[in-house]
């Protein structure tokens, strides 16, 4: 199987190209700044909001498969438009196509718990996004999989990760929210559940999230524990207090894609026991 990781330079991308390649898998994988430390097969540099370098990357690789792992935050060409670009590219050629998407397309206000049957209602410009993004693949490219996922963890890299060493060490300002609630998932858990879609004839909305659902300080006391660092040096409140609004409950229920899946999607709880 031929693989294209668009976002190959990413923590996410990085961890695909990774076990792609482990897998025997020829692997491409684009970046927009420069390549990471990650050895594909090929690298090739790659704007989204460039619908012509598009084009010329799907020519030069003829993947048979391309998994979008790219994050523009919240700027909505590359997070909005950009992965819309890439299926209608993926849906001419001929490519199957996994889009990555992400928890924050959900506000929390009216329910907790989100299975793949719910709808979006962004609150952010980032979630905002995100959604749009969903339903531009999908519409384009009715055989694409957009999977769902939540805060991405492992290995001591992830963003989550740096930002608890930083407050514990005072060399960060924050606070670690007691009312924002997620899903988190290890790095190589998702990256292998998003193999194993591609190589499927899955399609449609997946939800790919670990089963515990912890608060941002709950997470940061695991990460602390299991990295040696006093979880009462994590500076802890509401979010309301912080002036950004109302703290933000999303739970994805990723209970009906795991059935289907032999990539188990460990909790945090499990998988922050151990580096």
């Amino acid at each position: 199987m031929t693989i294209l990781i668009v976002g190959g330079s990413g923590f996410l991308g990085s961890e695909l190209v990774r076990q792609a390649h482990a897998a025997g898998h020829t692997t491409a994988a684009t970046y927009r700044t420069k390549p990471s430390e990650a050895a594909p097969t090929t690298w090739h540099p790659l704007d989204l909001r460039d619908s012509q370098s598009l084009d010329t990357v799907m020519a030069e690789v003829r993947p048979s498969v391309l998994i979008n792992a790219s994050s523009g935050r919240a700027d909505w060409a590359v997070t909005a438009q950009g992965p819309l670009q890439l299926a209608m590219v993926a849906a001419k050629h001929g490519t199957r196509m996994i889009h990555v998407s992400s928890d924050a397309v959900f506000s929390g206000t009216d329910r907790t718990h989100y299975d793949e049957s719910c709808l979006p209602d962004p609150i952010t410009p980032y979630g905002a996004a995100k959604a749009a993004a969903e339903t531009g693949v999908l519409a384009v490219h009715p055989k694409a999989v957009v999977a769902r996922t939540s805060l991405i963890l492992g290995y001591g890299r992830s963003v989550h990760e740096r930002l608890v060493h930083g407050l514990a060490d005072g060399t960060v300002e924050g606070t670690l929210f007691t009312d924002d609630i997620r899903c988190p998932v290890h790095v190589s858990d998702l990256a292998s559940a998003l193999l194993e879609l591609a190589s499927s004839a899955a399609t449609g909305m997946r939800h790919l999230a670990g089963p515990d659902a912890l608060n941002r300080h709950e997470l940061g006391c695991l990460i602390a524990r299991r990295d040696g660092l006093a979880p009462s040096s994590l500076p802890t409140g509401p979010r309301a207090a912080s002036g950004m609004g109302a703290g933000i409950d999303v739970r994805l229920d990723s209970r009906i894609t795991q059935q289907h899946l032999r990539t188990t999607l460990r909790g945090a709880r499990d998988f922050l026991t151990s580096r």
